[in-house]
């Protein structure tokens, strides 16, 4: 099995551990020196070290001004601040409603040629209804306890459609066949949403499998994840966006994704399986 996909936050976290503390080393200071010199406790500086806790801009600033580094603070920051949003809770994310992330998705999207999909629970944005994005993101609203701006956040989601048509993207999605099933939405908002997978399948950016439940596995359900042109996927998880980024494991998310691919169907096959799902909702 591949390794869970908070590995490469703790893997870069732990890379800047291993900087701050060689540079305590080159300047001939023990953990209890530089702690004196920085006035907290010496457990801080073993947790930073240890890479068990993410040191703040001020941390930084003073452990280089300990060491005597000032010159080195501003690229440890910028580091330092990369790996923080390498692994960020939705509830940090969304602590001011969803809209926002929605628009950094769709900026994120508009700089990505080709877009591998995985998707076990539900459509990925771009191919979402209004109906069905306005159910389900009252869910997450209500799940989370964050501020509902619903409507401002469906607009944005609804608006990375545009993807599809303009720019020369290219999206390669494969869903579970439990995504046409599921009844995330009320009957009514599932059926446009099944029948807008229906619509969108012809065009030329777009590449639709769909996993039957018959299908003999070679590879495990997984969480959702968005491969971005071979230089970061995004992994969906219960509690938190986790942007992956290591050479190793973007190649396990290709691997996974060639996998779950050659188990799909396509074409008419697939269109067989949504209409499938629509007349279930009959």
């Amino acid at each position: 099995m591949t390794a869970s996909p908070s590995s490469s936050a703790q893997a870069a976290r732990e890379a800047l551990a291993v900087r701050l503390q060689h540079l305590r080393k080159d300047a001939g200071l023990t953990g209890k020196d530089l702690s004196a010199r920085c006035g907290w406790h010496p457990a801080k500086t073993t947790r930073i070290q240890k890479g068990d806790a993410l040191p703040s801009d001020a941390d930084i600033r003073a452990w280089c001004a300990a060491c005597d580094a000032d010159d080195q603070a501003d690229d440890l920051i910028a580091t330092a601040r990369a790996v923080d949003s390498m692994y960020l809770e939705w509830r940090r994310l969304h602590k001011d409603g969803m809209r926002k992330v929605q628009q950094d998705w769709n900026t994120l999207h508009e700089q990505t040629h080709l877009c591998r999909v995985y998707v076990s629970n539900v459509p990925p944005g771009f191919f979402q209804t209004p109906g069905f994005a306005t159910a389900l993101m009252g869910q997450i609203t209500a799940f989370q306890g964050t501020p509902n701006d619903v409507t401002e956040a469906v607009a944005a989601r609804i608006a990375r459609s545009r993807f599809l048509y303009e720019g020369g993207h290219r999206y390669v999605v494969l869903m579970e066949e439990s995504v046409l099933r599921y009844r995330t939405a009320d009957p009514d908002a599932m059926r446009g949403q099944l029948r807008h997978l229906l619509a969108v399948m012809p065009l030329a950016s777009v590449s639709l499998g769909i996993i039957p439940f018959t299908a003999q596995r070679t590879v495990w359900p997984l969480e959702a994840f968005y491969v971005h042109d071979d230089t970061m996927a995004v992994v969906e998880t219960l509690t938190a966006e986790i942007k992956v980024t290591q050479p190793r494991e973007l190649a396990d998310y290709a691997k996974a994704f060639t996998g779950l691919a050659e188990m799909a169907v396509y074409g008419d096959a697939a269109r067989a399986l949504i209409q499938a799902a629509i007349d279930a909702l009959e």
